[in-house]
């Protein structure tokens, strides 16, 4: 069985997160990371999210037991003039676990968490063509636009984002 909780400083399992993002980048997920994954990006990746924890990052994980086989990130706007939203950012569901609902799960889970701190908005960005896109028009996201050549591919050349939103309300 599945389970979702918020990963603090305290329960962080850097294993677990490293063992995601290599999983995503192996894949050809675009989340900032050229395959192969460089040891030193994957422990920086886990370092970064870490560190931010305790100035509003949020991070949710999916366990199967002890393990973390997915997560999702929530990062909450500071600026005076955008404290009514927040960014999801890095899904990643480790691939022999998709296909059972977790990222739908994680998406839930993260709108709530955004609601209860008085998030509104949401917005996110993926790559146009792959399963995460439809995923969130599933979830009632928005498009409302593409950006050309915003990330460069491991296998060479760039690729699009498209970018959505969500009003929770």
């Amino acid at each position: 069985m599945i389970t979702i909780s918020e990963i603090g400083a305290s329960s962080f399992d850097e294993r677990g997160l490293l063992e995601l993002l290599r999983d995503a980048v192996d894949a050809g997920a675009s989340v900032g990371y050229l395959a192969p994954l460089a040891d030193e990006d994957g422990v920086a990746f886990c370092h970064s999210v870490k560190s931010a924890l305790p100035t509003g990052r949020v991070l949710l994980g999916a366990y199967d037991g002890e393990r973390l086989v997915g997560s999702v990130q929530l990062d909450p706007v500071a600026k005076p003039n955008g404290r009514h939203r927040a960014e999801v950012q890095k899904l990643l569901v480790l691939r022999e676990f998709r296909g059972r609902g977790i990222a739908r799960n994680l998406m839930a889970a993260v709108e709530r968490k955004a609601a209860e701190l008085g998030r509104w908005l949401v917005v996110l960005d993926t790559v146009p063509g792959q399963p995460a896109e439809k995923l969130y028009e599933r979830l009632g996201y928005r498009r409302a636009g593409v950006v050309p050549d915003y990330a460069e591919k491991s296998g060479g050349g760039f690729e699009p984002t498209v970018i959505f939103y969500k009003k929770l309300l």
